[in-house]
């Protein structure tokens, strides 16, 4: 059918076979049948619609004519045209039964295939994400589909089909009057291409573009709300709420002034009071003229609005289209974006000695981020990353769980290059940390276990006491069996060390803490870093370091700037040394001054 037809055009991906998984066709194609079952229902009860109009208009002209009555050939007609509306419940009912279900089934199909790609994607793409598009696009973008899979089908078949089956008997009636009565179709028709200028397809993504960020600020303004609260940044996430919604209404605005005059002059072109009027001037003009029977003006009166009501419908099943097209070429960028490249014949790492040889990356070609990185992590080792924002830590560690392949050089875990290590080995191998925490809506038990979940209760307490949350665990409604988001909220810095007991607790040999005690306060860090160097052993741990305490406990500290080592060595030699790392901390310990006056936190020097 047309419809099935222009659904797999218009959100058919390049390759059927690639590497993002099968195409938007070929998950559409075991539906075939129930989109043909849909539009054929419709169909026929858009034509067995017409029944009891056709027994109206039979009706007139018997009881018009002149002579006597034919009382049978009345009921026969009334009997058809009742017989044509219970047939029009029935298709359409079954139509639109078909129709939800066969919605169903493929918003389950796109959220499935969603969630097998998203789930082999570099974990590096997220980080540069929006949590709140992301969730539109799994959430309102396949809910969109919605109109077009469960109704637009058999509709716009319908608009088609119900218009030509009228226009073919009124032409039997009157030609002239036929003509006539497509003036306000035709005056319609004529104001589309207004809708699809370019100036008007660029609102629409503006729009949709509004959406997308007005969602994503609710999303982050809701889930952190309670950290940026605690650092007296309350204000500023409420400002950039109220900014991203300014700018929908802005957008908005702007939309509706560009749309409404055609939307208002489509809608008085199709409106039943302006076809009748124009029916009936011409048809009076007729009948005046002797041109026309009266009799033969009411078939058009009915029918005349007939026409109109499968063009509007064309009209929105078009919206739906459009609608439905954009959110789809959405959920075609998320599916198409490469998975993480898997190795044909995975090795073995030998031991968990860390080296990066001439490592660079950039996340576009224009801006290197990392610059010929050469750095070993040995096992038993602590490794502070250090340097000013933007120099490209974040980046430099997360290259160690593999979020991101360097564009130059290699990573190697136990003399193997991690590109030629299977995912799931590697993420036994190294565990992490980061500071956007996400929990899951589950027990406080089964969020530490998350790596670990044939873990015991004593196994999941000895994390928590480490990461120094067992304490705060205790004073929750049900211990750890409550269920966070529905039971309890957490802190930032709660929800950090709920993450780093996770980490603990899936005793990987090498740890990675990304900025993840950037919530905690002195006490709880110190007493995370006790931890850290009560488990080090032969475990390989490097974290991005914010406070001279961390640095002094480390065995190497690594400063970076602009994507390059600029300084590498023990901390007190480096401190010693008046070098990049005084300086870089001489200018935190004055920041912190002129933010806190005066109060250092516990940076200062031991």
């Amino acid at each position: 059918m047309t419809s099935t037809t222009d659904l797999a055009q218009t959100i058919e991906q390049p390759d059927a076979d690639s590497a993002a998984g099968p195409s938007m066709t070929r998950l559409l194609r075991p539906h075939l049948r129930s989109f043909v079952a849909v539009a054929l229902l419709q169909v026929i009860g858009a034509l067995a619609g017409l029944a009891p109009l056709l027994a109206v208009v039979e009706l007139g002209r018997t009881l018009l004519s002149p002579g006597p009555i034919d009382h049978t050939h009345v009921w026969t007609v009334v009997t058809a045209g009742a017989a044509g509306l219970l047939v029009r419940l029935l298709f359409t009912a079954a139509s639109a039964g078909i129709g939800h279900l066969l919605d169903s089934r493929v918003q389950l199909t796109f959220r499935r295939q969603l969630a097998a790609s998203l789930g082999h994607v570099p974990l590096g793409w997220f980080s540069r994400r929006r949590t709140g598009e992301l969730a539109k696009v799994v959430n309102e973008d396949v809910s969109a589909v919605h109109p077009f899979i469960a109704h637009a089908p058999g509709e716009l078949v319908a608009a088609f089909v119900v218009p030509l089956v009228s226009l073919i008997y009124l032409f039997t009636v009157d030609w002239r009057l036929t003509l006539i009565t497509l003036i306000p179709v035709v005056l319609a028709i004529a104001l589309v291409p207004l809708l699809m200028l370019p100036a008007r397809t660029r609102e629409q993504e503006a729009y949709d573009a509004a959406m997308g960020r007005i969602a994503s600020s609710v999303v982050e303004f809701v889930q952190g709300i309670s950290v940026v609260k605690a650092f007296g940044g309350g204000e500023r996430a409420h400002r950039a709420f109220l900014t991203a919604a300014d700018d929908f209404v802005s957008i908005f605005s702007r939309w509706v002034r560009g749309m409404s005059a055609v939307a208002a002059g489509m809608q008085l072109a199709l409106s039943p009071p302006f076809v009748l009027l124009v029916v009936l001037i011409g048809g009076s003009a007729l009948i005046a003229s002797g041109g026309l029977a009266p009799a033969d003006l009411l078939p058009f009166l009915l029918l005349g609005l007939g026409l109109t009501a499968p063009v509007a419908a064309l009209g929105h099943g078009f919206d739906d289209l459009q609608s439905a097209g954009r959110a789809v070429g959405r959920i075609k960028d998320v599916l198409a974006v490469p998975p993480l490249p898997e190795p044909a014949h995975p090795r073995p790492p030998q031991g968990h000695r860390v080296e990066l040889r001439d490592v660079r990356f950039a996340y576009d070609a224009d801006h290197e981020v990392l610059r010929g990185i050469d750095l070993v992590l040995e096992p038993g080792t602590v490794t502070a990353v250090v340097g000013p924002s933007g120099s490209g830590k974040s980046t430099l560690v997360q290259l160690l769980p593999r979020f991101f392949d360097p564009t130059h050089g290699s990573v190697l875990l136990g003399g193997v290059d991690l590109r030629e290590i299977g995912s799931r080995e590697l993420y036994r191998r190294v565990s992490f940390v980061l500071q956007d925490v996400r929990l899951l809506h589950a027990s406080v038990a089964d969020n530490i276990a998350l790596a670990m979940p044939q873990a015991g209760r004593d196994d999941v307490v000895r994390a928590a006491r480490l990461a120094g949350i067992h304490d705060r665990v205790l004073r929750l409604p049900r211990g750890y069996d409550t269920v966070l988001g529905e039971e309890t909220k957490l802190s930032g810095g709660e929800a950090q060390r709920i993450s780093i007991a996770r980490a603990l607790l899936a005793d990987a040999p090498i740890l990675v803490l990304d900025e993840a005690t950037s919530f905690a306060d002195p006490q709880t860090e110190q007493a995370i870093r006790r931890a850290l160097a009560t488990l080090s052993g032969d475990r390989t741990i490097v974290v991005i370091a914010h406070r001279l305490e961390t640095v002094a406990d480390a065995d190497t500290v690594v400063v970076l700037e602009d994507g390059a080592i600029v300084e590498r060595g023990r901390p007190t030699d480096l401190l010693e040394r008046g070098g990049r790392l005084a300086a870089f901390w001489r200018s935190r310990q004055s920041a912190e001054i002129e933010t806190h006056g005066g109060v250092l936190r516990g940076d200062e020097p031991r």
